[in-house]
């Protein structure tokens, strides 16, 4: 169950990202929100802080917290949130079409990147993302089957996120992330609408769970035009 604090903060970030508290314009006051949610002050100031950490919201004493523009955190390479949850905010022009879904025995490279021993099994999963009819991501999925049993091609066309956290009620912790520029693979000029370019963005995953099990590796292949690196960074003073 989330704490309550957190639900705050989504419900506060969506209506921001739906713009329902413009650029500029202020957040209702600490007072307000506490009555609104009919909650303490401590659990606001805590949603707060998340909104201020994630980009969402600048404190100024005196004035309140101001909403800052996140449109261009609308993919979050840096973050982890599945294509279902992005998908939500575009509506009709994500799909998610799912090529491949196979369990594996760990070649090599995999024994390597999860780690994994010759007695691990591995589901293998291969998914295109549709953006506004264009082909533009390719997402290569490797999850080790002793942490995700039963995990069915529904669950993969769904979200596989929703079903680990929700399902098996595992709690999806942090990622290490790599980002590089390649050429594009056979698999990639097949599955994707390239047209014509020459290079593909690749966002390796390493995602582990709370206990810093690691469970899956990922790569995520995006058409160039179509990827922004966009963070938001915020200077911590020791």
């Amino acid at each position: 169950m989330k704490n309550k604090y957190v639900k705050i903060y989504e419900e506060l970030s969506t209506r921001i990202e739906e713009g329902d508290y413009p650029v500029n314009s202020l957040l209702p006051s600490e007072n307000d929100l506490v009555e609104l949610h009919s909650t303490s002050r401590e659990t606001i100031r805590k949603a707060l802080k998340l909104l201020s950490e994630r980009g969402y919201i600048q404190k100024v004493q005196g004035k309140g917290s101001i909403v800052l523009d996140v449109q261009k955190l609308n993919f979050p390479i840096s973050g982890l949130v599945s294509f279902k949850e992005l998908a939500k905010k575009m509506g009709d022009r994500a799909n998610t079409i799912v090529e491949e879904f196979t369990e594996m025995k760990p070649n090599p490279f995999l024994k390597d990147q999860l780690k994994a021993t010759d007695e691990d099994e591995i589901w293998k999963v291969i998914r295109i993302r549709e953006i506004g009819k264009e082909k533009i991501i390719l997402d290569k999925d490797f999850l080790l089957k002793k942490y995700v049993p039963n995990l069915t091609r529904s669950v993969c066309e769904n979200s596989i996120y929703e079903y680990i956290e929700e399902d098996l009620g595992l709690t999806i912790s942090f990622a290490k992330k790599e980002i590089t520029v390649e050429e594009p693979t056979e698999e990639d000029r097949r599955l994707l609408d390239l047209e014509g370019f020459v290079n593909v963005v690749v966002v390796k995953n390493f995602v582990y769970l709370e206990d810093a099990s690691l469970f899956q590796y990922t790569e995520s292949r995006h058409r160039p035009d179509k990827f922004r690196f966009v963070d938001f960074a915020r200077r911590k003073i020791n």
